[in-house]
C-alpha cells in the first residue's frame, strides 16, 4: 500500500541530499514522521499546508518500512501511519509537485 508524506521544498531537497531525514519540525517534535493514505492525505494537505504552494508529494510503499510503521488514532479517529525511524530516500517509491490551484492542492492523477 502507497502512504504519503508531504514536504515542502526544501524537506524533499535535503532528503535527496542527505538520503534519509526525521521529517519536518513537526515530525522531529512527535518523535516520529507523519504520514497519510490516500484518503487522509487532501484534507491533511488543506489542514497543514493551507496555501503553501512549495510542495512535493513523496509515496512510500508500506512494506518497506516494516515493524518501524505503526497505525495509531489521530484525527478523528482515523489510523494513521506514523513512521518510527528516519525515511531513507531508498524508501521513496515516487515522488511529485504538489500544487496549489485556486487555494486547493492539486494531487497527481491517481494517486488519492
Amino acid at each position: 500500500m502507497l502512504i504519503y508524506k508531504i514536504f515542502r521544498q526544501e524537506e524533499w531537497a535535503a532528503l535527496r541530499s542527505d538520503e534519509e531525514t526525521r521529517g519536518a519540525a513537526v515530525d522531529v517534535a512527535d518523535g516520529y514522521i507523519h504520514f497519510s493514505t490516500p484518503m487522509q492525505a487532501p484534507e491533511t494537505a488543506a489542514k497543514h499546508f493551507k496555501g503553501a504552494d512549495d510542495l512535493v508529494l513523496v509515496a512510500v510503499e508500506t512494506d518497506r518500512l516494516g515493524d518501524d510503521l505503526r497505525w495509531e488514532t489521530s484525527r478523528g479517529g482515523d489510523k494513521f501511519p506514523h513512521l518510527y525511524r528516519v525515511l531513507r530516500l531508498e524508501d521513496v517509491v515516487w515522488a511529485q509537485p504538489l500544487p496549489l490551484v485556486d487555494g486547493v492542492h492539486q494531487f497527481p492523477a491517481g494517486a488519492v
